[in-house]
């Protein structure tokens, strides 16, 4: 079975443009579980300009399902945040400092060294580790150099060939990413600009996947459908 982990950053991002707590982000986190989701995942960064790290705390008081958090492990104070709330899973992503959105994954094979050092950091803590990458097979055979127990495959690529209509090319690397992770005993995760016009063609081609993150887009949705039913829908889209 595939999961849906949803992210809530997107929460975050409107309770701060008004300041006070609403929409309530730990809020946004039950109702997740409450309606279905198999996980929850928050995104901290340094600039705390959406999911802040009060909150990461305040959620992992409640969390009842997996809980996911994401980041750039070369800011220490996310390393100390990840450690002291041990979520279920980190997952590592290679963001700029006031990076607006992940737009790659991580070079395994040039920063094998250092993504060895810090997964065996979070490893011995008893959390599981996920590492950004994109859908090449040079990068695939670089995690599993790493220690990393899954990778997470950067679809952004997949979601604008999709839309422009080319389906069966857009999921091909994915395909071959996948079946080259699970060759490998890599868990397979995906995320990134998965909607619910594309996910399902994704989740039917794509072999091994334990995982999709979807956050933007599932909130988007939320708006007009209602966030119980948009939870539903993909959660109906992912199931095989």
């Amino acid at each position: 079975m595939i999961k849906l982990s949803v992210n809530i950053n997107k929460f975050a991002t409107l309770r701060n443009s008004r300041g006070g707590n609403n929409p309530d982000v730990v809020k946004a986190a039950i109702d997740a579980q409450r309606f279905g989701a198999d996980g929850v995942t928050v995104h901290p960064r340094p600039d705390e300009r959406h999911i802040r790290y009060h909150d990461v705390r305040e959620i992992r008081k409640i969390i009842t399902t997996e809980f996911n958090i994401e980041g750039n492990p070369t800011e220490q104070k996310f390393v100390d945040l990840v450690l002291e709330t041990k979520p279920h899973q980190v997952t590592l992503v290679p963001d700029a400092l006031g990076q607006l959105t992940s737009d790659h994954g991580w070079d395994t094979i040039r920063h094998k060294d250092y993504l060895i050092d810090i997964i065996s950091v979070f490893k011995k803590a008893g959390i599981r580790v996920s590492i950004f990458v994109d859908p090449d097979i040079r990068m695939v055979n670089g995690a599993a150099d790493t220690g990393t127990d899954r990778i997470e495959l950067y679809t952004e690529g997949y979601a604008k060939h999709f839309a422009g209509g080319h389906a069966a090319d857009a999921v091909a690397p994915y395909v071959a990413a996948a079946q080259k992770a699970k060759e490998l005993g890599l868990g397979i995760n995906a995320g990134h600009d998965l909607d619910l016009d594309n996910l399902r063609y994704f989740a039917q081609h794509v072999p091994s996947l334990d995982e999709v993150s979807i956050g933007h887009a599932l909130v988007c949705d939320a708006v007009y459908l209602g966030y119980e039913n948009a939870v539903q829908m993909y959660k109906r889209a992912v199931s095989l």
